[in-house]
Parts: C-alpha cells; structure tokens; sequence
C-alpha cells in the first residue's frame, strides 16, 4: 500500500465551468504525467473526442472551450498501485471552491469507486446530487468504447448554451 495526496494535481476548472467531472484519485500515470486519465489505456480523453467529434491537442484548451471541470472525490488514501478496489483511509477532497467560483449544472462521477466516497463524503455536505458515468478506467473493459459512449453522451446536456 502507498499513502497517496493529491496535492500534485489541483482541481482544473474556471468561472465559465459548467460540469464537474470526479473521479476517484489520479492513477499512477496521471500523478507522474500530473494531470487526469493519463494512463495510455484510459478512454476518458478518447471518449470526449468523440462526443465533441474533435481531435484533443491541448487537454486543458479542450476543457475550457467545453466548459468542463475536473478534479477527484479523494484528497488522500492508502492504495495498492492505482486498484480502486484497495483504497482506504480516505480523506475526501473539499469542492465547495470549485461549486462556489464556477457556474456547475451538474457534477459526474466516473465509476462506482467515485460514486461511493461522493455520496459518502461530499454529498452530505453538498446536498448536489451527481450522475455516475462508467468508468473509462482500463479496469473496466466490459464495456465497448461504443457503450460509454452512449452512455457519456448525457454530459452534452448540461453543456448547452441557454
């Protein structure tokens, strides 16, 4: 097990966010590359060049044009490698800056490992309810690309114009 902070990597968001997408705690490969959904194998980056049907040059230009924000639910934890399913000792990550700077419509969660310490460390203080997307995660090959696809298709909702 290793005592991971994720100090290394600061929530990424501005004024004009309009969702906020958490996952659980950077993986290995993100904290090295220090940003998110790093790992090679992760679909997350190749998922939203085919929701916005756009090559993603700059990650960070991407989700300001896009209005996206992201950060994870855990601020530190005890995990073995980047396994969701060894983490403890958690210790969740404060939104509120992020809830109460930028303009969020709707907060996601990627995977049900994000799900579970939102609703059980951040929900009861937030009281914002979230919709739990599938995780991108390498982890998570049962589902096709076609599949999250789908299923990622309703963060278009919260990102139009009104």
């Amino acid at each position: 097990m290793t005592h991971v902070t994720h100090e290394i990597i600061p929530p990424f968001f501005d004024q004009d966010s309009k969702i906020l997408i958490l996952g659980s705690i950077p993986s290995k490969k993100s904290r090295e590359a220090q940003f998110y959904y790093m790992h090679p194998q992760n679909r997350f980056w190749k998922i939203l060049e085919l929701l916005f049907h756009e090559t993603i040059e700059d990650k960070k230009t991407f989700l300001k044009f896009h209005h996206i924000a992201l950060w994870d639910v855990i601020a530190s934890c005890d995990i073995e490698s980047s396994s969701d399913a060894t983490i403890k000792n958690v210790i969740p990550n404060d939104i509120s800056e992020i809830l109460t700077s930028a303009n969020i419509k709707m907060i996601f969660t990627t995977g049900k490992t994000a799900e579970k310490y939102y609703q059980k460390y951040i929900y009861p203080k937030t009281k914002r309810k979230t919709i739990c997307l599938p995780s991108t995660s390498p982890a998570n090959c049962r589902l096709s690309q076609d599949d999250l696809l789908e299923s990622w298709k309703v963060i278009l909702e919260f990102l139009k114009e009104e």
